[in-house]
């Protein structure tokens, strides 16, 4: 028997006043996988992360995690318990400056467990060796690397062991090496672990690197709203779909008009 997915999302819209982000964005994410969530700046991407982690509650439509509704009349009893099983790292991995990343990683574990402070501390260590950063726990934000505060902010999201991950532009603005040691690292926490993640990005290599399937968003899909044109396998959408949009994001071309 095939096992329920972990997220559903069923014609979710999102407007802000009169200006509609998307609409009609329908998908199911599987446990165990990479899944993506693509499209160009501007297409709704991180604003449909924050309707999954519940900091943005959808216009219209449903969204189902761990099998539990998060929207509609009994979605914010669901919500707080759902998050609990959720880790996030944000853009740019959003770490508080006046903390080191010891400190960092035992925040979630101070404000959600009882463990005594030698506890957490432990814990906050393994984290950070999970994603290379052993040696660094003493660091402050603002004495590392971009690509370091994003492996921290990876071993904040994984403090509390959450079954799904969500990282919102993992890879943006950093080198090519750099990255190409983010995707490593989330592929290889994935085989460790066990957990799910959903991605954000629109960094074209890191898409073919780790994803298993992937939606891809873009704000001109209908006259006055986006929403999903493209869902699939990465490599196969960009070898067989014959949307100008997909086909020229994939190919790093300028669209050309069907």
């Amino acid at each position: 028997m095939t096992a329920e997915p972990i997220i559903r999302v069923d014609k979710v819209a999102q407007h802000f006043g009169a200006r509609t982000i998307f609409r009609d964005v329908s998908f199911a994410v599987n446990s165990g996988e990479v899944f993506v969530i693509l499209g160009g700046s501007g297409s709704g991407k991180s604003t449909l992360m924050k309707q999954l982690i519940g900091l943005l509650t959808p216009s219209t439509g449903r969204i189902e995690i761990f099998g539990r509704a998060i929207t509609g009349p009994d979605g914010e009893a669901s919500l707080h318990d759902v998050q609990r099983r959720i880790g996030v790292m944000f853009q740019s991995g959003a770490l508080f400056g006046s903390m080191s990343l010891l400190e960092n990683v035992m925040l979630p574990l101070e404000m959600f467990t009882d463990l005594p402070p030698e506890g957490r501390e432990a814990v906050a260590r393994v984290k950070l060796g999970l994603v290379g950063l052993g040696d660094s726990a003493a660091l402050m934000p603002a004495e590392i690397s971009g690509g370091m505060a994003r492996r921290a902010g990876i071993a904040r999201a994984m403090a509390l062991d959450p079954p799904l991950l969500l990282l919102d532009e993992p890879s943006a603005g950093l080198d090519p090496i750099t990255s190409v040691g983010l995707d490593r690292l989330i592929l290889e926490l994935r085989q460790d672990l066990g957990a799910t993640f959903v991605v954000v990005t629109h960094e074209l290599a890191s898409i073919l690197a780790i994803a298993d399937r992937c939606i891809m968003l873009d704000r001109a899909a209908y006259p006055d709203a986006g929403g999903v044109i493209a869902s699939g396998e990465p490599r196969v959408l960009r070898d067989t779909s014959t949307h100008p949009t997909v086909r020229a994001f994939f190919r790093r071309e300028l669209p050309v008009a069907a």
